[in-house]
Protein backbone atom coordinates (compact mmCIF):
# COMPACT_ATOMS: atom_id res chain seq x y z
CA UNK A 1 0.00 0.00 0.00
CA UNK A 2 3.16 2.33 0.95
CA UNK A 3 4.34 1.51 -2.10
CA UNK A 4 0.99 2.44 -4.40
CA UNK A 5 0.90 5.65 -2.74
CA UNK A 6 4.29 6.63 -3.24
CA UNK A 7 3.94 6.26 -7.01
CA UNK A 8 1.09 8.12 -6.77
CA UNK A 9 3.15 10.79 -5.09
CA UNK A 10 5.81 10.54 -7.74
CA UNK A 11 3.25 10.89 -10.33
CA UNK A 12 1.82 13.92 -8.99
CA UNK A 13 4.79 15.21 -8.55
CA UNK A 14 5.96 14.82 -12.02
CA UNK A 15 2.88 15.77 -13.01
CA UNK A 16 3.19 19.72 -10.87
CA UNK A 17 6.26 19.89 -12.21
CA UNK A 18 5.32 19.23 -16.40
CA UNK A 19 2.62 21.84 -15.23
CA UNK A 20 5.35 24.24 -13.89
CA UNK A 21 7.16 24.22 -16.36
CA UNK A 22 4.77 25.28 -18.68
CA UNK A 23 3.77 28.35 -16.70
CA UNK A 24 4.49 31.53 -18.81
CA UNK A 25 7.47 33.59 -17.67
CA UNK A 26 9.14 37.07 -18.05
CA UNK A 27 7.13 38.82 -21.62
CA UNK A 28 4.68 35.60 -21.93
CA UNK A 29 3.58 36.07 -17.88
CA UNK A 30 3.66 40.02 -18.46
CA UNK A 31 0.95 39.43 -21.35
CA UNK A 32 -1.23 37.15 -20.09
CA UNK A 33 -1.60 39.16 -16.40
CA UNK A 34 -1.91 42.72 -18.75
CA UNK A 35 -3.56 41.30 -21.78
CA UNK A 36 -1.74 43.20 -24.14
CA UNK A 37 1.50 43.12 -26.07
CA UNK A 38 3.94 46.16 -26.91
CA UNK A 39 5.39 46.45 -30.31
CA UNK A 40 8.09 48.94 -31.22
CA UNK A 41 7.92 50.01 -34.52
CA UNK A 42 9.69 52.44 -36.47
CA UNK A 43 8.78 55.21 -38.27
CA UNK A 44 10.83 55.63 -41.51
CA UNK A 45 12.69 52.37 -41.83
CA UNK A 46 10.82 51.68 -45.56
CA UNK A 47 10.24 48.40 -46.44
CA UNK A 48 10.87 46.95 -42.64
CA UNK A 49 9.00 49.36 -40.46
CA UNK A 50 7.33 52.66 -41.17
CA UNK A 51 4.15 55.22 -40.82
CA UNK A 52 1.65 55.27 -43.56
CA UNK A 53 -0.33 58.23 -44.15
CA UNK A 54 -2.73 57.67 -41.34
CA UNK A 55 -0.32 56.83 -39.12
CA UNK A 56 -0.48 53.05 -38.99
CA UNK A 57 2.63 51.08 -38.67
CA UNK A 58 3.37 48.63 -41.72
CA UNK A 59 6.27 46.67 -43.28
CA UNK A 60 8.61 43.37 -43.49
CA UNK A 61 9.44 42.86 -40.24
CA UNK A 62 5.38 44.56 -38.99
CA UNK A 63 4.33 41.50 -40.83
CA UNK A 64 6.56 38.97 -39.16
CA UNK A 65 5.94 40.53 -35.77
CA UNK A 66 2.03 40.13 -36.31
CA UNK A 67 3.28 36.21 -36.87
CA UNK A 68 4.72 36.85 -33.76
CA UNK A 69 1.63 37.73 -31.98
CA UNK A 70 -0.62 35.41 -33.39
CA UNK A 71 1.52 32.52 -31.76
CA UNK A 72 1.32 34.29 -28.87
CA UNK A 73 -1.96 34.43 -28.31
CA UNK A 74 -1.79 30.56 -29.11
CA UNK A 75 0.51 29.45 -26.70
CA UNK A 76 -1.43 31.74 -23.94
CA UNK A 77 -4.37 30.37 -25.28
CA UNK A 78 -5.56 34.03 -25.15
CA UNK A 79 -7.32 35.57 -28.15
CA UNK A 80 -8.23 39.03 -26.95
CA UNK A 81 -4.19 40.07 -26.42
CA UNK A 82 -4.11 43.53 -27.30
CA UNK A 83 -1.41 45.32 -29.35
CA UNK A 84 0.16 48.52 -28.69
CA UNK A 85 2.07 49.78 -30.75
CA UNK A 86 4.77 52.75 -29.85
CA UNK A 87 7.41 54.31 -31.92
CA UNK A 88 10.82 53.86 -31.26
CA UNK A 89 14.75 54.65 -33.23
CA UNK A 90 18.74 53.74 -32.76
CA UNK A 91 18.88 55.43 -29.78
CA UNK A 92 16.12 54.36 -27.53
CA UNK A 93 14.78 50.95 -28.79
CA UNK A 94 16.75 49.30 -26.16
CA UNK A 95 16.03 51.21 -23.49
CA UNK A 96 12.36 51.21 -24.11
CA UNK A 97 13.02 47.24 -23.99
CA UNK A 98 14.69 47.13 -20.82
CA UNK A 99 11.87 49.15 -19.06
CA UNK A 100 8.99 46.91 -20.68
CA UNK A 101 7.86 49.91 -22.87
CA UNK A 102 8.16 47.16 -25.78
CA UNK A 103 8.28 43.60 -25.79
CA UNK A 104 9.45 43.36 -29.29
CA UNK A 105 11.07 45.86 -31.38
CA UNK A 106 9.76 45.15 -35.43
CA UNK A 107 12.57 46.57 -37.39
CA UNK A 108 16.13 47.02 -38.82
CA UNK A 109 18.19 46.05 -36.37
CA UNK A 110 21.67 44.64 -36.65
CA UNK A 111 22.67 42.26 -34.29
CA UNK A 112 26.09 42.68 -32.82
CA UNK A 113 28.17 41.43 -29.96
CA UNK A 114 27.80 44.98 -28.27
CA UNK A 115 24.41 45.02 -28.53
CA UNK A 116 23.50 41.25 -27.39
CA UNK A 117 24.92 42.38 -23.66
CA UNK A 118 22.23 44.20 -23.36
CA UNK A 119 19.49 42.63 -24.91
CA UNK A 120 18.63 39.54 -27.28
CA UNK A 121 17.90 39.02 -30.77
CA UNK A 122 15.66 36.44 -32.90
CA UNK A 123 17.30 34.47 -35.56
CA UNK A 124 18.14 36.61 -38.53
CA UNK A 125 14.97 37.75 -40.40
CA UNK A 126 17.33 39.79 -43.48
CA UNK A 127 20.83 40.46 -43.96
CA UNK A 128 22.35 43.67 -45.88
CA UNK A 129 25.49 45.63 -46.64
CA UNK A 130 26.72 49.08 -45.00
CA UNK A 131 27.12 51.27 -47.92
CA UNK A 132 26.58 54.82 -48.92
CA UNK A 133 23.79 56.86 -51.16
CA UNK A 134 25.63 59.58 -53.32
CA UNK A 135 24.52 62.12 -55.68
CA UNK A 136 24.89 60.41 -59.47
CA UNK A 137 26.68 63.42 -60.20
CA UNK A 138 28.98 64.01 -57.60
CA UNK A 139 31.95 62.52 -58.18
CA UNK A 140 31.91 60.08 -55.13
CA UNK A 141 32.32 56.19 -56.14
CA UNK A 142 33.86 54.72 -53.20
CA UNK A 143 34.58 55.83 -49.59
CA UNK A 144 37.56 56.75 -49.79
CA UNK A 145 36.69 59.38 -52.50
CA UNK A 146 34.67 61.09 -49.15
CA UNK A 147 38.13 62.27 -47.92
CA UNK A 148 37.43 66.06 -46.72
CA UNK A 149 33.67 65.60 -47.45
CA UNK A 150 30.59 65.46 -45.38
CA UNK A 151 29.24 62.04 -44.46
CA UNK A 152 25.36 62.30 -43.32
CA UNK A 153 25.05 59.31 -40.64
CA UNK A 154 22.31 58.31 -37.86
CA UNK A 155 22.53 58.42 -34.70
CA UNK A 156 23.51 55.29 -32.46
CA UNK A 157 23.86 53.39 -36.16
CA UNK A 158 26.97 50.67 -36.70
CA UNK A 159 27.63 52.83 -39.61
CA UNK A 160 29.26 55.33 -37.86
CA UNK A 161 32.26 53.23 -35.88
CA UNK A 162 32.21 51.23 -38.93
CA UNK A 163 32.73 54.40 -41.57
CA UNK A 164 35.00 55.66 -38.73
CA UNK A 165 37.52 52.61 -38.47
CA UNK A 166 37.48 52.77 -42.48
CA UNK A 167 38.67 56.27 -42.25
CA UNK A 168 41.67 55.28 -39.52
CA UNK A 169 42.39 52.53 -41.52
CA UNK A 170 42.77 54.31 -44.72
CA UNK A 171 44.33 57.60 -43.55
CA UNK A 172 41.45 60.25 -44.14
CA UNK A 173 38.76 61.98 -42.85
CA UNK A 174 35.22 62.98 -43.00
CA UNK A 175 32.90 65.65 -41.69
CA UNK A 176 30.34 63.37 -39.71
CA UNK A 177 26.62 65.36 -39.04
CA UNK A 178 24.55 63.26 -37.20
CA UNK A 179 20.79 62.94 -37.46
CA UNK A 180 18.61 60.82 -35.43
CA UNK A 181 16.44 59.07 -38.15
CA UNK A 182 17.53 58.04 -41.00
CA UNK A 183 14.95 60.46 -43.32
CA UNK A 184 16.61 63.42 -41.83
CA UNK A 185 20.27 62.00 -42.71
CA UNK A 186 18.91 61.30 -46.39
CA UNK A 187 17.80 65.34 -46.54
CA UNK A 188 21.16 66.35 -45.36
CA UNK A 189 22.28 64.17 -48.61
CA UNK A 190 19.38 65.22 -50.55
CA UNK A 191 19.75 68.91 -50.17
CA UNK A 192 23.61 69.41 -50.29
CA UNK A 193 24.72 69.51 -46.64
CA UNK A 194 26.09 66.20 -47.07
CA UNK A 195 28.10 64.05 -49.94
CA UNK A 196 26.69 60.97 -48.88
CA UNK A 197 24.46 58.80 -46.37
CA UNK A 198 26.26 55.83 -44.82
CA UNK A 199 23.41 53.39 -44.10
CA UNK A 200 22.23 49.99 -44.61
CA UNK A 201 22.15 48.81 -48.59
CA UNK A 202 18.00 47.79 -48.65
CA UNK A 203 17.17 51.26 -46.33
CA UNK A 204 19.49 53.35 -49.13
CA UNK A 205 17.35 51.46 -51.48
CA UNK A 206 14.18 52.25 -50.21
CA UNK A 207 14.67 55.90 -49.43
CA UNK A 208 15.94 56.50 -52.94
CA UNK A 209 12.76 54.53 -54.38
CA UNK A 210 10.75 57.00 -52.80
CA UNK A 211 12.42 60.11 -53.27
CA UNK A 212 11.47 62.56 -55.72
CA UNK A 213 13.63 62.12 -57.86
CA UNK A 214 15.21 58.23 -58.07
CA UNK A 215 17.63 59.09 -60.82
CA UNK A 216 19.38 61.79 -58.76
CA UNK A 217 21.06 58.98 -56.60
CA UNK A 218 23.28 56.60 -56.59
CA UNK A 219 24.46 53.65 -54.49
CA UNK A 220 28.20 52.98 -54.69
CA UNK A 221 29.51 49.52 -54.96
CA UNK A 222 31.75 50.12 -51.67
CA UNK A 223 30.41 47.80 -48.60
CA UNK A 224 31.91 48.64 -44.99
CA UNK A 225 30.33 44.97 -43.44
CA UNK A 226 27.25 42.41 -44.30
CA UNK A 227 25.43 42.89 -41.33
CA UNK A 228 22.38 40.60 -40.11
CA UNK A 229 19.34 42.04 -38.47
CA UNK A 230 16.64 40.49 -36.17
CA UNK A 231 13.91 40.99 -34.11
CA UNK A 232 14.93 42.58 -30.97
CA UNK A 233 13.92 40.89 -27.45
CA UNK A 234 14.60 41.33 -23.43
CA UNK A 235 17.27 39.39 -22.54
CA UNK A 236 17.50 36.84 -20.60
CA UNK A 237 13.08 35.75 -21.90
CA UNK A 238 14.15 31.72 -23.30
CA UNK A 239 10.39 31.60 -23.65
CA UNK A 240 9.39 34.22 -25.36
CA UNK A 241 12.71 34.10 -28.06
CA UNK A 242 11.59 30.21 -28.32
CA UNK A 243 8.15 31.38 -29.64
CA UNK A 244 9.43 33.85 -31.92
CA UNK A 245 12.15 32.41 -33.34
CA UNK A 246 9.67 29.24 -33.71
CA UNK A 247 7.23 31.69 -35.68
CA UNK A 248 9.64 32.56 -37.85
CA UNK A 249 10.95 29.01 -38.58
CA UNK A 250 7.47 28.00 -39.52
CA UNK A 251 7.12 30.74 -41.84
CA UNK A 252 10.19 29.93 -43.67
CA UNK A 253 9.16 25.90 -43.95
CA UNK A 254 5.61 26.72 -45.35
CA UNK A 255 7.19 29.35 -48.03
CA UNK A 256 5.19 32.16 -46.38
CA UNK A 257 8.58 34.49 -44.97
CA UNK A 258 9.05 33.86 -48.73
CA UNK A 259 5.82 35.65 -49.83
CA UNK A 260 5.93 38.04 -47.18
CA UNK A 261 9.49 38.73 -48.70
CA UNK A 262 8.13 39.19 -51.98
CA UNK A 263 5.37 41.59 -50.62
CA UNK A 264 7.87 44.35 -49.31
CA UNK A 265 10.71 44.39 -51.44
CA UNK A 266 9.84 42.57 -54.61
CA UNK A 267 6.25 44.58 -55.74
CA UNK A 268 4.92 48.01 -54.96
CA UNK A 269 4.53 49.04 -51.75
CA UNK A 270 2.57 51.96 -50.12
CA UNK A 271 2.32 54.56 -50.12
CA UNK A 272 3.53 55.83 -53.11
CA UNK A 273 3.65 51.85 -54.72
CA UNK A 274 7.29 52.09 -55.43
CA UNK A 275 9.11 48.65 -56.11
CA UNK A 276 12.37 48.56 -54.86
CA UNK A 277 13.28 45.52 -56.91
CA UNK A 278 15.48 43.89 -54.43
CA UNK A 279 15.86 40.25 -54.64
CA UNK A 280 16.39 37.82 -51.62
CA UNK A 281 20.13 37.55 -51.81
CA UNK A 282 22.35 34.57 -51.47
CA UNK A 283 23.28 35.68 -48.14
CA UNK A 284 19.74 35.52 -46.79
CA UNK A 285 19.04 32.71 -48.36
CA UNK A 286 21.81 30.46 -46.78
CA UNK A 287 20.82 31.90 -43.05
CA UNK A 288 17.23 30.59 -43.58
CA UNK A 289 18.51 27.56 -44.47
CA UNK A 290 20.80 27.43 -41.74
CA UNK A 291 18.55 29.40 -38.74
CA UNK A 292 20.96 31.16 -35.96
CA UNK A 293 21.44 34.47 -34.42
CA UNK A 294 24.72 34.35 -34.09
CA UNK A 295 24.89 37.88 -35.38
CA UNK A 296 27.92 39.71 -36.42
CA UNK A 297 31.02 37.55 -35.56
Amino acid sequence: MKVVRHLVGLCALASLVGVQAQTPTGTLQRVQETGEIRIGHRESSVPFSYLLDDGKPVGFAMDLCARVVDAVKAELKKSDVKVVYRPVNLSTQIPLLQNQSVDIVCGPATNTPERQKQVAFSNTIFVSSIRAVVKADGGVKTFADLSGKTAALTAASTSIPLLTKYEQDHKFETRKVVSPDHAQSFLMLSTGRAQAFVMDDILLASMVANSTKPADFRIIDDALRAEPYGLVLRKDDPQFKAVVDKTLLALTKSGDYQKIYSKWFESPIPPKNVNLNFPMTKSLSEVLANPNDRGIE
